[in-house]
């Protein structure tokens, strides 16, 4: 392993994978035609789950992927998948040093990760394993700011962002800027919504955000406290209220450009 992991990955999701794995939402149906008619997934793919996590996405990979392998860095969030998919088999790695043959993948997949790690070093590997013609697969879930009081938390994270990595900031694109690795082959979007009561999928949600699960408890509660406080205001829900969080997720297709 030579890569490091930042700060706020390192500590927040070592501490809170659990809830992670319990809060996330999962990824639109969509998803599924999305990875076999654009990333062309089938039974004789093997398809890597690049920065798994708890494994959030491997319900979408398992039923289009005749081997798959989750490749992810952090400890407890491996520990998480493992008990949750123990029939997939896993690497404990970093992307810029993939444990397998070159050119022996036929996909690699990376949800709400890719921001972590979006550097030449980490595409070059990437490149290497994959086969010739090798697809990249990149997926992102974002609160729809264009709802009022979704607007109101992201403005309320904003300032405690600092300098932790972030999909919205568009600084991963530049990883992609001058290389002769991949192409943009397309993107899509999807909207969906994760129901359930305010406190489980905004307040404890947000709470499992990088930077603020590495804070320390009495400050979490606090915010948790805030994020609960907005929703009310604007919507008038109490914490054990039902909700439904409204989710654009952001689906790019690279493909590897041949040696």
């Amino acid at each position: 392993m030579t890569q490091l992991l930042h700060p706020a990955a390192q500590h927040g999701f070592s501490a809170a994978a659990e809830l992670y794995q319990q809060v996330r939402p999962s990824y639109p149906q969509e998803i599924h035609a999305w990875l076999t008619e654009q990333l062309h997934l089938n039974a004789n793919s093997h398809v890597i789950d690049l920065a798994s996590g708890t494994g959030k996405f491997l319900p979408y990979l398992i039923p289009h992927s005749g081997q798959l392998t989750a490749v992810e860095p952090v400890t407890e969030m491996l520990a998480q998948l493992k008990l949750a998919y123990p029939q997939v088999e896993t690497l404990q790695a970093f992307s810029d040093h993939i444990p397998l043959p070159s050119q022996s993948i036929d996909a690699v997949l990376s949800a709400q990760a890719f921001h972590w790690f979006a550097n030449i070093d980490s595409l070059k590997e990437i490149h290497r394993v994959l086969k010739p013609q090798g697809h990249l697969g990149l997926v992102w879930n974002q609160r729809d700011t264009q709802v009022d009081w979704v607007n109101a938390l992201a403005e309320r994270l904003s300032p405690l962002e600092g300098d932790t990595p972030r999909y919205h900031s568009g600084l991963w694109q530049k990883a992609f800027e001058h290389q002769p690795l991949f192409q943009l082959k397309s993107l899509h979007q999807f909207a969906q919504q994760q129901t359930g009561t305010v406190e489980q999928v905004v307040s404890k949600r947000l709470l499992s955000t990088s930077f603020i699960a590495a804070m320390p408890l009495e400050q979490q509660q606090e915010l948790k406290h805030q994020f609960e406080q907005i929703v009310q205001q604007y919507t008038g829900k109490q914490p054990q209220d039902e909700i439904s969080f409204p989710y654009i997720t952001y689906a790019y297709h690279f493909q590897k450009i041949a040696e």
